[in-house]
């Protein structure tokens, strides 16, 4: 599992945005490019080319889960 400590460190590597913590992904908080990086063995697949871009309903969907963990982040993104 992705340790708070390295979350804090990790970014999107396209947009640099804050990233979220759901199952076994990293979802960037970046409303405009959704892009989501999964890991495998507990370690992340941060390269762009090997990331998806989530839908708007699933993104929101993600981030209203996390909300209270990306309090200051990605709430201003939401609108």
């Amino acid at each position: 599992m992705i340790s708070q400590e390295l979350l804090d460190i990790l970014c999107c590597p396209e947009t640099k945005a804050d990233l979220v913590l759901d199952g076994n992904f990293l979802v960037s908080t970046d409303k405009t490019t959704r892009r989501r990086y999964r890991i495998e063995k507990d370690i992340p697949i941060m390269l762009i080319e090997e990331s998806e871009q989530l839908d708007i309903a699933t993104w929101e969907s993600i981030m209203k889960k996390h909300l209270p963990a990306t309090a200051g982040k990605a709430v201003g993104k939401l609108s």
